[in-house]
C-alpha cells in the first residue's frame, strides 16, 4: 500500500471528490470532521457513502469524527455498508484509541478497514505516542499542528518564516519515533501555503530526509510535488541496489567498502527500505 500523498477532500463536496480521483494522489481522505460544518454532516455522510459505493474502497480513506463525539456512531453506520480502505482517526490518544475504534468496527462485522491515527492533537496524546504497537489495523501515524496549539492556548505553532516552534517540532519528532516503534508508516502533516510549491518541495524533501514516508495534502496542485519528494531518484535507487548486491555477495560481512566509504548493516536496512519505497 503506497502512501506518498494523501489528499484531503471535503465530504460535502462530491464534485471535488470526483475530480480528486484524477489528482494522482496515492490516497484520498474524504473528510467528515473539520472540513464539514455540523449542520452539513448528515448530507456529507450520505455523499461519502454514495461515493464509496460507486468507486469501491481502493485508496479511499475517510476521516471520521473523534471517538468521544456523538457523530462517530453515525459516521460508521453510514460508511460500513460500502466501507473505505481505511479510516483516519482524529484526536487519537495512543494505542487505546486505535483499539477502541477497532472494537467498534469488529462489533459491526468489519475486520478489514485499516486505521491512520492523527496522534498529536490533544495534550494527553503527547504522552501516548509510544503506545501504538500491537494494533493490527494500524497502518500509519500522522500529526497535526492546528488543534494542539488551540488546546494549550498557544498563539501559533509556526515562526514567521514557516518553521515550527519548539513544542511542535517535538510533536513532529515524537510522531516519527512513535510510528517507527509501532512498525507503521510515519506521515508528515500538511503544508498550508498551497500556492507555495517551491516551499512545499523543500518541506517534503526535509520530511523524507528525516524518515517520513509520505505526506498529507490539502490541494490537488500539491500532489505531484509531494509524490516527487517521496519518490527515490534514479541515483538513489542505483546506490541502494549496489548496497544490496554488496551484501548479497558477502552475506557474512558486518561491514563493507563501497565507493570508498564504509557501509554496514544499518546501510543495508536503509537500502532495503528505499527499494521498497520505489515500488521494487
Amino acid at each position: 500500500m503506497r502512501m506518498r500523498s494523501l489528499l484531503f477532500v471535503p465530504g460535502d463536496r462530491p464534485d471535488r471528490m470526483a475530480k480528486a480521483l484524477g489528482s494522482g494522489a496515492d490516497a484520498l481522505i474524504l473528510d467528515l470532521e473539520d472540513a464539514v460544518a455540523p449542520e452539513a454532516k448528515p448530507a456529507a455522510r450520505q455523499e461519502v457513502a454514495d461515493f464509496l459505493s460507486r468507486n469501491g474502497p481502493t485508496n479511499l480513506w475517510v476521516r471520521v469524527n473523534p471517538l468521544d463525539s456523538g457523530d462517530i456512531h453515525l459516521d460508521l453506520q453510514a460508511l460500513l455498508p460500502a466501507p473505505p480502505q481505511g479510516i483516519v482517526l482524529p484526536k487519537a490518544e495512543g494505542g487505546a484509541s486505535v483499539g477502541e475504534l477497532s472494537r467498534r468496527l469488529d462489533e459491526r462485522g468489519n475486520y478489514s478497514i485499516r486505521i491512520l491515527a492523527i496522534a498529536t492533537e490533544t495534550p494527553a496524546a503527547m504522552f501516548q505516542l509510544g503506545t501504538y504497537g500491537g494494533q493490527d489495523r494500524l497502518a500509519a501515524l500522522t500529526w497535526g499542528a492546528e488543534d494542539l496549539p488551540a488546546a494549550i492556548g498557544a498563539a501559533a505553532s509556526r515562526e514567521p518564516d514557516g518553521r515550527f516552534t519548539p513544542p511542535y517540532e517535538l510533536a513532529r519528532s515524537l510522531c516519527l519515533f512513535g510510528a517507527a516503534a509501532a512498525g507503521v508508516a510515519p506521515i508528515e502533516t500538511v503544508y498550508p501555503a498551497f500556492r507555495d510549491l517551491d516551499g512545499l518541495a523543500a518541506y517534503g524533501g526535509r520530511a523524507r530526509r528525516d524518515g517520513f514516508t509520505g505526506m498529507m495534502a490539502i490541494h490537488p496542485a500539491q500532489v505531484p510535488v509531494i509524490n516527487a519528494a517521496f519518490t527515490p531518484s534514479a541515483d538513489e535507487i542505483d546506490h541502494a541496489r549496489r548496497v544490496l548486491a554488496a551484501f548479497e555477495a558477502n552475506p557474512q560481512a558486518g561491514a563493507l567498502s563501497l565507493d570508498g566509504r564504509m557501509i554496514d548493516r544499518p546501510h543495508l536496512l536503509q537500502a532495503q527500505r528505499l527499494i521498497a519505497a520505489a515500488g521494487e
